[in-house]
Order: structure tokens, then C-alpha cells, then sequence
């Protein structure tokens, strides 16, 4: 079976195709390199953990490739390849380490397109003893750390720039909704965090030209705002950091201490792509379990399957993990956005058979 390549039939291999793409992945193997030596200067260990894992991640709309592992014995139980290392990054600040980084492949079904692939690579980090904040300084740092290792400061993607050393901007969700949607988010929300107001969201979507679909949540129509109205606008000129989630829409994170309401959530931006999710994490065991339980069953009533819940993660948690913040980060997208790339292909060094 063939890859497929930009021109159809040509196989990713093929020389004149590989020839071109190759300053990308020299460029991709300068940015592997500048990451792990940044975090070297700041006290950071590199772990690895396994792809294989008995829970491959829990967010909703996530969709994980299953296999079976075989005993000895012939017996078999289920595992999926991890769609993200975080459960058991997070058992290894448990063990003990304060700063670890992971270089992790991934592996998500059902994604592929521009930005999308259903095997990437993951640059996940974790912090004991600091909040989200510190880890958008992280962010900072590490960008202007690779783009002086690299000899470019400029990010590229769709006839957009974003410039990483220029100051950064900073926005709440419920800023960029307001701004670039015209939509008040909390409002939107209602009385109860954890179980938004559909109602209000319909008739606000609808009142702002959004399409409002039978059948449609509040979480679909958020996205559906987002991707056609924010997204677009965020990052431009230099990256955006959009922070303060609604509680509902993280997981696995903590609450603001002075907004339940909002959980300690950011994501990075740059030309109008997202290319980091980040937390201050959850550490209470007893209500991280009540959320999985809470998402999987959302899962079940929207795609007819779940995924099972890591015991032993929950009992990590119980034992005690610590205050801490960690993120996930796309660094193919990066290599995509200081190659100037258009699809995630053309930095990857083979990409998987279609």
C-alpha cells in the first residue's frame, strides 16, 4: 500500500517528495533538541511511560485505538494505545518527581486532516508546587528557548503570523466570547456550573447568527462559536493565551479558588490553531472520579461505548498528588507553524498509511 502523498498516487517516500520535505524535519529534529535542552536548564526529568495503558484517556469526544493483551496463559484483557501520558505522568509526581517532561507518541482514531493525525507527537510537562500561571511562563520560555535554537522567531500557518517575542496576549474565555463573538458566556452558563443552561445558549447562538441545530448541547454549540468565530482571530500577530474555562469543559482540573465557575484551564494559540492544553490539576480523588463517571456517561448517550476508568490512577490521586500544573502541547503543530507548513504531513517523517 502506497502513503499518500500531495500529488495523489507518489508515495511519501519517493525522493523528490522526501527531498522537499526535508528542511522541515531537520528543522523538527532542532526543535526536538532545543525542548529537551531548555527543560535540562530548568531541573526538568525526561520519563517514559507506556502507550499501553488500561484507560486511553477520558475526554468525551476522544476516540482511542483498542487491542487486546495476551498472557502467558492465553488469557486476554483489553488496553488502548494512551491518546495523552497525563495519568501516568501524574502517578509519577505521586512517586515523588516535581518536574518531568515527556516526548510521547499518541494515538487518537477518526482525526485526520490538516492539523490531524491519528498518530502525533506530544510534549507534556508537569509542575509540583505551582499553578496554571507558572506554566504559561513555561510556555514562554520554552517557545523563545526553540525559536532562538531554530533562528526564527516567526510562526506561519494560512497567510497568518505570530511573532514569539513580541509580548503575548492574554484572554479569558469569557473576553474572547464577548469580543470576538459578541456573546456573553456566563450568562450563557446559568445557575449551575456543572450543568449549563441550554436554553440560553440556544437563544443566544441563535442571536448571533450561529446555526442551532435539533439534537444540539450546549458543548456542541460552544465549539461550533468557537471554531467559527475565536479561533480564527486568536494568536495573530503573537500568540494568545485563552484562560478560564468554563468548570464543566475541564476534567481534570481544579476550580479557581475565587470562581467555582471557572476551572484553572488555558489553552495556546497561534495563527488561529491551538497548540497546547494546560491545567492546574485536580488532585481531589473522590471528585475526579465523580467527573470520569460524569464524561463516560455522557460518551455512552452520545456514541454508544465508554472507556473503563484507571483504577489505579484514582488510587494514586487518593494516596496524594500533590498541587501541581501540567500541559500538553502538539509539537508537530509547532514544527508545522516555524516551518510555515500547511499540513501536518509535510513535517512528519512518514505519515501513517491512509
Amino acid at each position: 500500500m502506497q502513503f499518500s502523498g500531495p500529488s495523489g498516487a507518489t508515495p511519501w517516500w519517493h525522493p523528490e517528495l522526501y527531498a522537499r520535505r526535508r528542511p522541515n524535519l531537520l528543522l523538527r529534529q532542532g526543535v526536538l533538541q532545543a525542548i529537551r535542552a531548555s527543560f535540562s536548564r530548568q531541573g526538568f526529568v525526561e520519563v517514559e511511560t507506556p502507550a499501553l495503558q488500561v484507560s486511553p484517556g477520558l475526554e468525551p469526544h476522544l476516540k482511542a485505538f483498542e487491542t487486546r493483551l495476551e498472557h502467558p496463559d492465553g488469557s486476554t484483557r483489553p488496553l488502548y494505545l494512551h491518546t495523552s501520558p497525563e495519568f501516568a505522568m501524574k502517578k509519577l509526581l505521586v512517586a515523588g518527581e516535581e518536574r518531568l517532561f515527556q516526548l510521547a507518541p499518541v494515538f487518537r482514531n477518526g482525526e485526520r486532516a490538516a492539523t490531524h493525525h491519528p498518530a502525533f507527537l506530544m510534549l507534556e510537562w508537569y509542575r509540583a508546587g505551582v499553578d496554571y500561571r507558572a506554566i504559561m511562563a513555561d510556555c514562554e520560555t520554552l517557545l523563545r528557548a526553540i525559536a532562538a535554537a531554530c533562528g526564527r522567531t516567526t510562526l506561519r500557518w494560512q497567510g497568518q503570523q505570530a511573532d514569539i517575542a513580541t509580548p503575548w496576549q492574554y484572554l479569558t474565555v469569557q473576553q474572547a466570547f464577548e469580543m470576538h463573538a459578541g456573546l456573553d458566556l456566563d450568562a450563557c452558563i446559568g445557575t449551575d456550573p456543572l450543568y449549563p443552561d441550554l436554553a440560553v445558549m440556544r437563544a443566544a447562538c441563535a442571536g448571533i447568527g450561529i446555526r442551532v441545530d435539533d439534537g444540539d448541547s450546549w458543548d456542541d454549540l460552544y465549539f461550533r462559536v468557537a471554531l467559527d468565530r475565536i479561533e480564527p482571530k486568536l494568536g495573530l500577530g503573537a500568540p494568545t493565551v485563552l484562560y478560564d474555562y468554563p468548570i464543566h469543559m475541564a476534567a481534570l482540573s481544579r476550580p479557581r479558588p475565587d470562581n467555582a465557575r471557572l476551572a484553572e484551564r488555558f489553552e495556546l494559540y497561534a495563527c488561529g490553531m491551538e497548540l497546547a492544553n494546560a491545567f492546574s490539576e485536580l488532585t481531589d480523588a473522590a471528585e475526579q472520579l465523580r467527573r470520569f463517571e460524569a464524561d463516560m456517561a455522557l460518551k455512552k448517550r452520545l456514541y454508544g461505548y465508554d472507556y473503563p476508568i484507571d483504577a489505579d490512577f484514582i488510587a494514586a490521586l487518593r494516596h496524594g498528588l500533590p498541587d501541581c500544573a501540567g500541559i500538553a502541547l502538539g509539537v508537530d503543530r509547532l514544527v508545522m507553524l516555524l516551518a510555515g507548513a500547511s499540513r501536518i504531513e509535510e513535517v512528519l517523517w512518514l505519515p501513517v498509511s491512509e
